[in-house]
């Protein structure tokens, strides 16, 4: 038995220390693949970390205008960051960019706005295990609240956002 309690002490070192040399590190890039379900942290090309994420109640395709519950499609950029949101902690997203705005005037509709990558309802971050398996935002990127830590730490105004089919 004593041969285990090196090795488990070891391990939680090992955890530790992936963990604190994870946590000062920036993003200089989020990639979300929607068919994946999946936020990933980028630097210089290569995954920080990635996270499971939901998406608007009907994820496929590019937004095309308020309310059709998509999520948008295409390069962005996480423009501000709100701690005060009605969610936990949201970092909005550039959308409706120039062709956005221009494709939904050629179709006489309003292409929306308030994308933001967010936890969950505020109040609500103990329901997260039930309420990610599901697509439920209105066209946002939704996270476990212990995950939008991470994201929030991880991403400063400014960064570029992809979000691919």
């Amino acid at each position: 038995m004593k041969s285990g309690i090196p090795t488990i002490v070891s391990v939680l070192l090992l955890l530790f220390c992936q963990s604190a040399a994870w946590s000062g590190q920036k993003a200089d890039e989020v990639l979300v693949v929607k068919s994946e379900k999946r936020l990933y942290l980028m630097s210089h090309g290569s995954i920080l970390q990635s996270f499971p994420v939901t998406f608007g109640a009907d994820p496929r395709g590019h937004k095309q205008q308020q309310g059709d519950g998509r999520t948008p499609e295409g390069r962005y950029t996480l423009n501000q960051k709100n701690v005060n949101s009605r969610f936990y902690k949201s970092i909005h997203i550039s959308y409706p960019n120039a062709q956005d705005v221009e494709q939904a005037r050629k179709r006489n509709v309003n292409p929306g706005g308030d994308i933001m990558i967010h936890g969950q309802l505020n109040n609500w971050g103990w329901a997260s295990p039930l309420v990610q398996l599901f697509n439920w935002t209105d066209g946002c990127i939704a996270l476990s609240d212990e995950n939008m830590d991470q994201v929030w730490d991880a991403v400063a105004a400014g960064t570029p956002i992809e979000i691919r089919p």
